[in-house]
Parts: C-alpha cells; structure tokens; sequence
C-alpha cells in the first residue's frame, strides 16, 4: 500500500460524475460475501495463535458505503493485518511492482489491490481509487508511503487527503501497533537484531470522521487536509509511535 503523491491539483468534489462506472463493477473477481468471512476469521484465528493479534473499536467501522481508510506502516506484514482485521471487503493501492511477482500478484489482485506508480503523479490510480469509492467500497492507504524505520510516523504525503477531499467520503483511523517487533522486514525493521515472533500486536479503530472542503471561510489545501488525517491516525497510537504529529 501506499500514500503516494497522486497529483498536486485539487479538482472539485464530484466533477467526474460517471467516474464510479469508468472501470466497471470494481468487486468483482474479488472475495465477497461468504468466502470473505470465511477466509477472514481463518486468517484472523491464525494471527490470533501467532502474533496474539488484538482488534479494538471494531464496532465504529460503517457496515455499509465508501470509507477511506488511512493506517501507519511498520512492516511488510501490515497490509495482511488490515485486511484481516477489517471487518469489510478492503481494496488498497500497492506498489506496482508487486504485481509483477509470481503467485503474489493474482492473491492481491484477489482481494481489491489495484496498482500505483510510487514514482510520479499515478492519476489513473487516483481516479481508480474514486470510483471503488463511489461504488460504496472501502478504500486504505498508508499516507507514509513507506514503513517507518523508528516505528513513529514520518511526514505524510498529500494523496490521502486530495482522494478524501475529492469523494466526500469518511475516513476512519487505524493504528497498528507491534509488528515492527516481527522478522522479515528487512533493512526497515525496527530493531531487527532482536526481532522475534511477537505476541502482542494490536490494530485499534478510532471514530469515522468527515475532512471539510473548507474551515472558518478558507478553503482546505491537501497539505492541511493531510495534516488533519494524520492528527486523528496519531490519536490511535500510543505517544511512543506518534512522531511527527506527536504534538498535534
């Protein structure tokens, strides 16, 4: 997943009426219904049994409708984590890159990724990202996009909030917090010397919120959207994990 720069302008809400249809019926090819519950509590009891995964605030999730989704990145494992724990079929950006790889590429297309260029302005991928919106489906990104090499959040890239800014839809805050004790996270782990199969990982809910096109009569930049986002991500975090919006 992602928070890639997807483009410096901010276009009015809902210029591209027919952009839910451009791509077509988004959900399907993808797990739904009763092979999604299934394969989600079998992937959840496994976490469980391994990491000792903790979900919390579950219940402020909406059941129904578009969601922007926003969460800190600490390891290669998180998107398996807020797949899992979320209680709704999820799409995310990834890196374009993982496509390209033999059996992972067809898993994640599976279930909703849709790829991103980290390298420019990907437009497609943002307007790809509108329109599983505007069919009602939930959409997550890591702003960072990339995982923290401390395990604090680091400066947010400006996509998140021109694709908030540019559906109307509500976003909703996960923090994810001890997978950056867990092995195979390469050069970015967090003290990986020590690193180990850690119990004690935790994904924590905050309260949906809705980011206002403008405040006090003074329309919102994506830069003060952004910093908005992530102020509510920061207040699901423990302090030790809130960075540079630890101050906020």
């Amino acid at each position: 997943m992602t928070g890639s720069p997807l483009g410096t302008q901010e276009p009015e809400r809902g210029t591209r009426a027919g952009a839910s249809t451009d791509f077509g019926d988004l959900s399907r090819g993808t797990l739904r219904g009763r092979p999604f519950r299934v394969t989600r509590a079998a992937v959840v009891a496994l976490l469980r049994a391994v990491v000792g995964l903790r979900i919390e605030g579950l219940e402020r999730v909406p059941p129904t409708g578009g969601l922007l989704v926003i969460c800190n990145h600490l390891h290669n494992a998180d998107p398996i984590l807020l797949a899992a724990s979320f209680p709704r079929p999820l799409h995310f950006m990834a890196k374009k890159e993982l496509f390209a790889i033999p059996v992972v590429g067809p898993i994640i297309r599976g279930v909703g990724a849709f790829p991103v260029d980290r390298g420019r302005a990907d437009r497609w991928a943002l307007r790809r990202a509108e329109a599983t919106l505007a069919q009602g489906i939930a959409v997550a990104m890591f702003p960072e996009g990339t995982r923290s090499t401390t395990g604090a959040l680091q400066v947010a890239h400006p996509g998140a909030a021109l694709l908030a800014l540019r559906s109307g839809v509500p976003v909703i805050a996960m923090g994810i917090t001890g997978t950056e004790r867990l092995p195979g996270n390469g050069r970015k782990g967090v003290g990986r010397r020590r690193a180990r199969w850690a119990r004690g990982t935790r994904v924590r809910f905050g309260e949906p919120f809705s980011v206002p096109r403008e405040v006090d009569g003074r329309r919102l930049t994506a830069d003060d959207a952004i910093a908005r986002m992530m102020t509510e991500l920061a207040a699901v975090l423990p302090p030790a994990y809130r960075g540079v919006y630890g101050d906020d």
